[in-house]
């Protein structure tokens, strides 16, 4: 489903006098409005190719419809994602839910609306039909060394999968670990683990990243085997300078610090990317900046200052993607709402005076330092994100504009109402 360009110029026409004016204020208090605008023009949001249908619990499961039935119909949605807000220009597969069988066909599909092939996610989680042997009691740590091959091939063939579609990155998420005290040893389970990674790890190519992503708990809740970024940095440092850990907000102990540990990762140069989301409890997966907006800005401070301090570029020397599960909001609409917190925040963290920043710290001045943080945050940048939209040819308002020509079922309407996407 493609949307016609005259129907977003017609929709930014109407509202184009009540952005300029609220545009126009903004502008004016901001250093350099052009510069900024393009750095929120230049950054990309990748979008899971599993967060495109309705998500569920360990109790059931609640379908929307519409949802996309194959891989192409997950380009599609993701396209009609990116005309809206131009700031989802790139797709992460998860493989096998996601396996191209005609990767020259997919590519040219995803060229067509736009697309680049972002990271790709291999699955040690589940069991699949045909499968030799089970993941039950985990897959790079698991005592059978069969059973880690074969977790070592799927990652590889994963690799290829990527390859042919010009991704140049490889997610690795393992649920291995222990649910009662007693039932592994830990050194061996991180043994076995190191090795199965170095395995993946020399099937690299050399312009390819390895980002080793870590979780606290669940499935597993006595222990996991990369349980923490401790944990994943360890990886990543005996692996070597391709292999980097990756952030999912979710999968932090409650009331953990993560933007110290952001701002350390980037100072070790092994901050690969992120996986953006909300939680409450856990890792609960909801849109991002709906629960705890503040740690987001403050996550997002920190890698604008460390990312500056290292001379990287903003838009590209990380991953940026959603990580997110839809139970009772149509999966395209919260993917909106994800977007444009992140590029929110992403706008507030470049309004940060780091000079001045840089002197309160330095005088010990706590009260400077925090109303420096809070203002930027407090202040209302959506008329620049919208502006940066404009500029790019999105909507000015995505939401809107999906509700007013009720795009959800004109894809029901295609696909049917009882349509299930792959995946979880």
């Amino acid at each position: 489903m493609q949307l016609d360009k005259s129907a977003i110029e017609a929709h930014n026409e109407y509202l184009i006098k009540d952005h300029e004016r609220r545009f126009n204020y903004i502008a004016a208090e901001v250093q350099d409005v052009e510069a900024l605008l393009q750095k929120l023009i230049d950054f990309q949001v990748a979008i899971p190719s599993w967060a495109l249908g309705t998500g569920g619990t360990r109790f059931g499961r609640f379908p929307g419809g519409g949802e996309p039935r194959n891989l192409e119909e997950k380009i599609e949605d993701i396209g009609l994602l990116h005309a809206l807000n131009n700031s989802s220009g790139a797709i992460s597969l998860h493989i096998p839910w996601d396996i191209p069988e005609n990767a020259t066909h997919i590519k040219a599909l995803a060229a067509q609306h736009g697309l680049q092939f972002d990271a790709m996610n291999s699955n040690t989680f589940q069991d699949q039909p045909g499968q030799a042997f089970s993941y039950k009691y985990g897959s790079m740590q698991h005592v059978n060394k069969a059973v880690r091959q074969q977790a070592i091939d799927h990652n590889i063939e994963v690799i290829k999968y990527g390859l042919d579609l010009g991704s140049t990155s490889l997610t690795v998420w393992l649920s291995d670990g222990s649910c009662f005290p007693g039932q592994l040893n830990f050194r061996n389970a991180f043994q076995n683990t190191l090795e199965s990674l170095q395995q993946v790890y020399s099937a690299l190519p050399d312009d390819w990243k390895m980002f080793v992503e870590y979780k606290a708990f669940e499935p597993n809740f006595y222990s996991t085997t990369v349980g923490d970024w401790g944990q994943s940095l360890l990886y990543a440092s005996k692996l070597g300078s391709k292999a980097y850990t990756l952030v999912d907000l979710g999968h932090h102990l409650p009331n953990a610090n993560i933007e110290q540990i952001v701002a350390l990762l980037l100072m070790e140069g092994k901050l690969g990317g992120f996986h953006f989301n909300d939680s409450k409890y856990g890792d609960d997966d909801l849109t991002v900046g709906s629960i705890k907006p503040y740690q987001l800005f403050l996550i997002f401070n920190e890698l604008v200052e460390g990312m500056d301090a290292r001379g990287m570029k903003h838009a590209t020397d990380l991953g940026w993607m959603i990580d997110a599960s839809h139970n009772v909001k149509d999966p395209l609409e919260d993917l909106l709402q994800s977007v444009e917190a992140i590029m929110i925040t992403y706008a507030q963290a470049l309004l940060v005076d780091r000079k001045k920043l840089a002197e309160a710290q330095l005088n010990n001045d706590v009260v400077t330092a925090q109303e420096i943080l809070q203002q930027a945050f407090r202040t209302d940048v959506r008329a620049l994100v919208a502006a940066a939209r404009l500029r790019s040819g999105g909507a000015l308002n995505p939401l809107a504009f999906y509700r007013q020509h009720d795009i959800r079922a004109g894809l029901i309407n295609r696909r049917g109402s009882k349509s299930m996407a792959t995946g979880l």
